[in-house]
């Protein structure tokens, strides 16, 4: 997490962060990796959003896919201004 703080997102106000619901991904486990004040530091931007724990997102996802494949992937658009508009 420091490190989507400080290298890949340094100028980013609030990183969105989805995630499982493993019992080690919390706010918690910063302040047993670093001092308070570093892990307070890094918690002031992060917002954590965690997946449904009795619905499987990946089957929505998978929905998803499949309704892009038939409506979109399955054939050649020649016109960009069909894929812009």
């Amino acid at each position: 997490m420091r490190e989507l703080v400080d290298v890949h997102y340094p100028d980013a106000a609030c990183i969105r962060v989805v995630q499982d619901n493993l019992s080690t991904h919390s706010a918690g486990a910063l302040y047993e990796a670093f001092p308070p004040a570093e892990a307070k530091r890094i918690l002031r931007r992060l917002e954590f959003h965690y997946t449904p724990k009795h619905a499987s997102w990946l089957n929505m996802v998978d929905i998803e896919i499949g309704v892009l494949r038939g409506q979109c992937l399955d054939r050649r658009i020649d016109d960009s201004g069909r894929l812009i508009s």
